[in-house]
């Protein structure tokens, strides 16, 4: 029984040697050229993968390290020093952009308040305009760093979207060389279909393989940094509260 078994899947096959590297080699070159390519995005995502978790990874750590110091500090120009030594920490980003904006704004209203210039209308317009312009610093540092969080992960959408399809593709093609060989040799037994089907559904096993760690951790790490944006978001109208109540409106 063993030995009928064997026949029928190397003797008549000619070519099916179970061999998963040995079934690529033997298809087609359109089939190949379309595993190499999907070999490109397999690689190329899971470099992305890898260096999105350690980017995510150090930045959620500075931003601990960062909100610590925060808490500890009672003026917002003892922050800064820290602020500056977290160079991956986004909260960080998002303070320094606000508070330089205030410190222009407190430039601008100190030259405003000398005595040739001690009009309180003119004073309160400053306030206002400045207030205006440290939430407008701090929402673009806040969209800044979103971004910069998000960069790459649109190559891992893509992977995840196109890979299936790409493989597909490579399997239809297999299937239609294998058919186009049945025609040319005018034999349709198992032994002959099975080999040239096989080695093209490896292309849609390929293009499922490199699709599918793509689409979980897209939907993962966009869900991290969703999360850290709201963080951001916090961070930001708590420093525009501050800046409200104690820098600006005396």
């Amino acid at each position: 029984m063993k030995e009928i078994s064997s026949v029928a899947a190397v003797g008549l096959g000619g070519q099916f040697h179970g061999s998963i590297l040995k079934m690529i080699l033997d298809a087609g070159l359109m089939v190949q050229l379309i595993l190499l390519l999907l070999l490109v995005f397999s690689v190329v995502s899971w470099a992305i993968i890898l260096m999105k978790y350690r980017s995510i990874k150090k930045a959620k750590k500075e931003n601990n390290m960062f909100l610590d110091a925060y808490m500890n500090s009672s003026k917002l120009s003892d922050i800064l020093p820290e602020a500056k030594k977290y160079k991956h920490s986004t909260i960080a980003e998002v303070f320094q952009a606000g508070y330089t904006e205030l410190v222009k704004i407190t430039k601008v209203i100190r030259g405003a308040s000398s005595p040739k210039e001690s009009d309180e209308s003119t004073l309160l317009q400053l306030e206002m305009k400045g207030i205006d312009n440290v939430e407008r610093a701090l929402n673009r540092a806040c969209s800044s760093e979103a971004t910069r969080l998000e960069s790459t992960l649109s190559f891992l959408a893509t992977t995840g979207s196109a890979s299936p399809f790409i493989g597909l593709f490579g399997t239809v093609w297999g299937i239609m060389d294998t058919f186009r060989g049945i025609g040319t040799r005018g034999s349709a037994t198992l032994a002959v279909v099975a080999p040239g089907i096989s080695e093209a559904l490896i292309a849609t096993a390929a293009g499922l393989a490199a699709a599918i760690p793509a689409v979980i951790f897209y939907n993962y790490y966009l869900n991290v940094v969703k999360n850290m944006s709201m963080d951001m978001d916090n961070f930001a109208s708590e420093i525009l509260n501050i800046i409200e109540r104690n820098y600006v409106r005396k």
